[in-house]
């Protein structure tokens, strides 16, 4: 959103650029986004909200699709959409990612569009294929490789059945000279997101990568006896997809000298898997389960929904459920990021507690997005964005080194990030210990500036 924004006034974030621009420069996301709020001349935050629903709305129209490409009953093909709606923010494995995340980000369009892309590959219509396939990859370079990968494997099964699927290396085929070793202050930061490491998954993750290959195999041997040509071998790709990705998982994530390939995270293809797990689930139920039953239906898909609720309100349980725009806003940290947009000046530079986005009731809201201003480095987010960027490192372990201890600062430790970086503005948690000049206060923060 930081990206979107300063695209819109470029004014915004005078310092620290580097923390959001790094991943705008590799998309085009920020540009269609800022390019749609221009053109409507709706406020940026139905924009985003709209964007959200259009991205959803087409990621569940490609389900519907495939289903009904694999299976002749357009009521079995509802089946798999209902379970993959009911399940949008089911988490992937080990890999930190959702079906679909909770607000827009570049992966909410490449959900869709790779979807869209595996859709068209069904039906054979490569061209429709190929221009997906560029779409994802002008928005989200990454996530493009593992729809490509799968739609190839698709099509060599549909020609020969009895190839080697795991023949191809995709370790073979990466550029390694276009990754420069890893310093020691990236190491340090990387090793702070274990989903990145086989070696550091807990055993039911392990699950999470296997047991949908062993599901997959399961629906190739109903589908060859129920004659669904195209699902069995959508399932035979996919078994091959998910063991190839496995095997690069375990070259580039277990060797220490492969370290700087950890942030291309190849066990992102789960995301895809799990997907399509969904979607085939959904409608095998439909068809030999739930059929016309009505009440079946709701047996299975009221508690469900239910259950993805609570999670929901257990995950961001000091959020609304859909944050309108216009709104007021009930969540104390909104509140104040707010204020910060409407008053304080544009050049102003902040510095927050950097877990601040891992405190209860902060509920992950982004400072930069909402209050439009610059920001110290974070140790939450901010992090996450050095491990796809090393050349940050360094940086962000100054500016994290130079904050902590943050709950015990005095009026001293401020003067010095004012001397060291120009933050002339906190934001502080209640009590606040230290006497600076606080134009704004709620019932859970201070926002204070350093005089």
């Amino acid at each position: 959103m930081p990206g979107i924004k300063k695209l819109l006034n470029p004014v915004l974030y005078p310092y620290n650029q580097a923390f959001y621009a790094s991943h705008a420069r590799l998309s085009l996301f920020s540009n269609i986004v800022a390019a749609s709020a221009r053109v409507t001349h709706l406020p940026i935050d139905w924009v985003l909200l709209g964007w959200q629903f259009a991205c959803v709305f087409v990621f569940l129209y490609a389900c519907w699709k495939i289903g009904s490409l694999v299976f002749e009953d357009p009521l079995t093909a509802w089946g798999g959409v209902a379970l993959v709606a009911s399940l949008l923010t089911i988490p992937v494995a080990g890999t930190a990612l959702y079906i679909m995340d909770q607000y827009l980000t570049a992966r909410s369009f490449s959900a869709a569009t790779v979807l869209m892309m595996v859709a068209s590959v069904a039906e054979r219509r490569y061209g429709r294929a190929g221009v997906w396939a560029v779409l994802t990859a002008v928005v989200h370079p990454l996530m493009v490789v593992f729809g490509v990968s799968y739609a190839a494997l698709l099509m060599w099964f549909r020609r020969d059945r009895t190839a080697d699927p795991l023949r191809p290396s995709l370790a073979a085929a990466l550029p390694f000279g276009l990754f420069p070793s890893p310093t020691d202050a990236y190491r340090s930061v990387v090793q702070t997101r274990s989903y990145f490491f086989l070696m550091k998954w807990e055993w039911y993750e392990w699950v999470g990568i296997f047991a949908p290959l062993v599901l997959f195999w399961w629906f190739s041997r109903i589908a060859r006896t129920r004659n669904m040509p195209l699902l069995a071998t959508m399932c035979q790709a996919l078994i091959a997809f998910g063991l190839l990705f496995f095997t690069a998982g375990v070259v580039l994530t277990i060797p220490d000298r492969f370290l700087q390939f950890a942030e291309l995270q190849p066990l992102r293809a789960l995301h895809l898997e799990y997907t399509l797990l969904f979607v085939f689930g959904g409608g095998l139920l439909a068809q030999f389960v739930l059929q016309k039953h009505l009440w079946r239906w709701l047996a299975l898909f009221v508690p469900l929904c239910g259950g993805m609720f609570y999670g929901s309100r257990q995950l961001f349980p000091d959020t609304p459920q859909i944050e309108f725009p216009g709104g007021a806003p009930r969540n104390p940290w909104v509140d104040s990021f707010l204020w910060i947009r409407e008053n304080t000046p544009v050049e102003a530079y902040f510095a927050l507690d950097p877990n601040h986005m891992a405190l209860p009731g902060e509920d992950q809201h982004g400072f930069r997005a909402l209050a439009e201003r610059s920001m110290l480095a974070d140790a939450v987010k901010d992090s996450g964005v050095v491990t796809m960027f090393p050349q940050l490192a360094e940086t962000w372990i100054e500016q994290t080194n130079a904050q902590r201890g943050w709950k015990d600062f005095e009026i001293g430790d401020f003067r010095r990030l004012k001397e060291m970086y120009g933050v002339d503005w906190v934001v502080l948690e209640k009590p606040v210990k230290v006497a600076l000049a606080c134009p704004y206060e709620n019932e859970r923060l201070k926002v204070c500036r350093i005089e």
